[in-house]
Order: structure tokens, then C-alpha cells, then sequence
């Protein structure tokens, strides 16, 4: 294994850690100018009241997203594991 080996490897998983983080940091950020939105509409300024939608919808993203995430995860994996049999 040479340094562009590991670069590789390196990018691959940074690749794979944005892809699969992805849907719920954009979930996350909707929600977030959503109720910022509503609470400067309505000059609420509840603290909780910004958390509790955020992690539900992320939450809820993740369930929904989870195929694919694992999917990501896996051909990372793959990646990998065939570069580790090979030898590099």
C-alpha cells in the first residue's frame, strides 16, 4: 500500500461519510429555516421549540433514508474489503 492507495481509500470515505450524512443535515437545515422562519414571523423565541422538530425530522429521515444509507455504507465496504483480498 502506497500513499495514493490510501488517498483513495481516504476520499472514499469521506465521499461515503457526505453521501450518507446527506438527506438528514439537509432534513436538519429545512426544518431548522422552517421554524426559524415562523418564530421571527411570530417573535416566538421558545428554545425547545427549535430542537424537538429538528430531531424529530431527522430522526424520521433516517428511517426512511436507511436503505440507502446502507447501501452507501456497503459499497464502501466493498471497496475495501476487495482492496484489502487484492493486495492493494
Amino acid at each position: 500500500m502506497n500513499e495514493a492507495d490510501a488517498l483513495e481509500i481516504m476520499q472514499a470515505a469521506m465521499r461515503t461519510v457526505l453521501i450518507a450524512a446527506g438527506p438528514a443535515v439537509l432534513a436538519g437545515m429545512l426544518v431548522g429555516v422552517i421554524i426559524a422562519f415562523i418564530q421571527a414571523l411570530t417573535q416566538i423565541q421558545e428554545m425547545t421549540l427549535t430542537f424537538v422538530p429538528k430531531i424529530v425530522a431527522i430522526l424520521l429521515c433516517c428511517g426512511l433514508a436507511a436503505p440507502f444509507i446502507g447501501s452507501q455504507i456497503n459499497l464502501f465496504a466493498e471497496l475495501v474489503f476487495s482492496r484489502v483480498q487484492s493486495g492493494f
